[in-house]
């Protein structure tokens, strides 16, 4: 036996490689390559969505919109045609989700500081306390970067109205009057045709943004095969 393995064992060695090599082609084919769905209001948590969108199945698009950022330029969907980005609420004197949000948004910041094709967009849910001076107060201290971040402030009903009808990301509250809002701890992937994509992802999470990550990655490789 020892005789026959010394003779054979480049012959042996090259079957165990070929037969690893098809096994690894094999588990390649079968194993589905992942993608990230077009979501639609209907697959979201009903309570953060508006009434008027609750069915809605197909076709849904962030709406038109126009804030101001903390460098006092107007900030349009035009800023963020034809590119990949992550939205959340947030207000600067929020005392407890808001600044883990902040710090780990960060973190998709850092990953993609250099890649022009992947932005950030903040809305503030107290525009009036959110001034421009505020927001950019709020950017410098936090590191946020110009070209990547905007933190955007502007009508209320408007902001409330892209919370809720856009971007599925907010609770509406039993008080607080018209147009108040609950921000949830919720980021939202959208694509460069303005659909949401993935899930909602738990801002609070590391893990979450992390996968956030993972998911930009892949959304980025969709773009390349079309």
């Amino acid at each position: 036996m020892r005789e026959f393995l010394d003779k054979n064992k480049w012959r042996i060695l090259f079957m165990v490689i070929l037969c690893g090599s098809i096994l690894a082609a094999f588990q390649y084919a079968l194993t589905p390559e992942k993608t990230l769905a077009i979501l639609q209001p209907d697959e979201f948590d009903p309570s953060l969505v508006d009434d008027s969108k609750l069915f809605v199945k197909k076709y849904h698009k962030i709406a038109p919109f126009e804030l101001m950022n903390q460098n006092g330029d107007t900030i349009t969907q035009a800023d963020y045609e034809g590119k990949i980005y992550v939205a959340d609420f947030f207000f600067t004197t929020c005392p407890s989700i808001c600044p883990m949000m902040t710090e780990n948004l960060m973190l998709v910041q850092e990953e993609f500081k250099d890649d022009p094709e992947v932005l950030i967009l903040s809305h503030s849910v107290t525009p009036e306390i959110d001034s421009v001076e505020v927001l950019k107060k709020y950017a410098e201290k936090k590191g946020i970067m110009d070209s990547k971040w905007n933190l955007v402030t502007g009508d209320r009903k408007q902001i409330y109205d892209l919370a809720r009808k856009s971007y599925l990301a907010a609770k509406k509250p039993k008080h607080g009057g018209e147009y108040a809002m609950v921000h949830t701890e919720n980021f939202l992937l959208v694509d460069k045709e303005g659909r949401l994509r993935g899930r909602s992802y738990d801002g609070t999470s590391v893990e979450d943004v992390e996968a956030l990550i993972e998911d930009i990655y892949i959304l980025k490789e969709s773009y390349k095969e079309d």
